[in-house]
């Protein structure tokens, strides 16, 4: 470093400054060239390097090393190298003055570690674009996980800049935190239970991404477009957008449709009453085994039924009488599954084949329960 200082000093006097100037001026030229490697330091990672990786990266046929080594990813590590060019290069700048190295060495420290953090956050981010449409369990799970650990950086860089400046031991603060647990839980109690929440939701397999879902309290009723530990959002069928707490479906009930959207088919149970006077019985010209008309109305609306295209076929329906005998008529349980599973389709599919059930009642003498009305008269 002497070395370095005389051939400074000798460039100095050179261009003519002399006498207490020479150190002042020196020491600015020092400083100047300190930053200036930093910055170029930082342009070269981010001009060469970070190209040659991303270059190699494109040439494996693996996708988690683009996603994990993205361009934002090496960018925001570039940034840190700058910090670590400066914080070398500060004892040889300012050795004769230990107090502005102090301020200068705390500055870089902060930077330091802000950029730190920012890249480990970046980096916990680009798990997002591994993800499909729909994401499994396994992949929510380990969301949520990088979502606590966002959080858990972000608090310990917090409490290490508090540390850098007020000079004490980041461990120090650390263990005081033990005595105001109480009160960050008391003032942050909503934020844990949403967090646990958000895990419990997760890791029982409770919804994913994709998902259709309704709420009734909160009126949801759509498909999931994200989850975070904290919040979810559903898109009704309006294209309204909803938020929930993890918290409110766990506490709560909600029901999921993705059992349904899945499968091959929705199902569908009606209940009709007949009239029992309406019910007789048949003798067939035959001389067969008599029957009703109830019975040969069962039979030919789940021929019916089997036959129709709007229905399941390899789900077979079911016409079957529901309850015991009571005074509103005899139940009959019309059991299918439609092909449609939008909302829209699957209503007017069920209309359609209730409305005929309803026709064809009347052609087997059959009459549907209808409470006799009471004659009012005028007093």
């Amino acid at each position: 470093m002497e070395g370095i200082k005389v051939y400074l000093e000798r460039a100095i006097g050179m261009m003519g400054v002399g006498g207490d100037y020479v150190p002042m001026v020196r020491y600015g030229i020092l400083v100047i060239l300190a930053f200036a490697l930093a910055w170029l330091a930082g342009w070269v990672c981010r001009r060469f390097l970070v190209p040659v990786v991303l270059k190699i990266t494109r040439r494996t046929d693996a996708k988690w090393d683009d996603v994990l080594f993205s361009r934002r990813v090496l960018l925001s590590a570039s940034h840190i190298v700058p910090a670590i060019v400066v914080w070398t290069l500060l004892p040889l700048v300012f050795y004769e003055y230990p107090r502005v190295e102090d301020i200068v060495g705390r500055l870089t420290a902060i930077f330091f570690t802000v950029m730190a953090v920012r890249t480990v956050i970046v980096f916990i981010d680009s798990f997002k674009l591994l993800e499909s449409g729909t994401r499994s369990s396994r992949q929510q799970y380990l969301y949520s996980i990088c979502g606590v650990l966002k959080i858990l950086m972000i608090f310990i860089s917090a409490i290490v800049v508090i540390a850098i400046i007020i000079n004490k031991n980041p461990t120090t603060l650390f263990a005081g935190l033990g005595a105001a647990s109480a009160i960050l839980m008391l003032a942050f109690q909503d934020t844990i239970k949403g967090l646990v929440a958000g895990i419990r939701l997760t890791a029982n397999d409770m919804l994913h991404i994709g998902d259709w879902i309704t709420e009734p309290k909160s009126g949801a009723n759509g498909k999931v477009e994200e989850i975070t530990l904290t919040m979810v959002k559903v898109r009704n069928f309006d294209n309204t957008v909803i938020t929930l707490s993890p918290q409110a479906l766990v506490d709560g009930s909600f029901q999921n449709w993705q059992g349904m959207m899945e499968s091959e088919g929705r199902k569908q149970v009606k209940r009709v009453y007949f009239d029992f006077r309406s019910i007789v019985v048949e003798h067939p010209d035959d001389e067969s085994v008599p029957t009703t008309n109830i019975t040969r109305f069962r039979h030919h609306i789940e021929q019916w039924l089997s036959q129709n295209p709007k229905v399941v076929g390899a789900k077979s329906p079911l016409v079957k009488q529901a309850d015991t005998p009571q005074a509103s008529g005899c139940c009959l349980e019309f059991m299918f599954w439609l092909k449609a599973k939008d909302a829209l389709t699957y209503e007017h599919d069920t209309s359609d084949i209730m409305e005929y059930i309803y026709g064809a009642a009347p052609e087997f003498g059959l009459a549907i329960y209808q409470p006799a009305q009471t004659a009012t008269g005028a007093g």
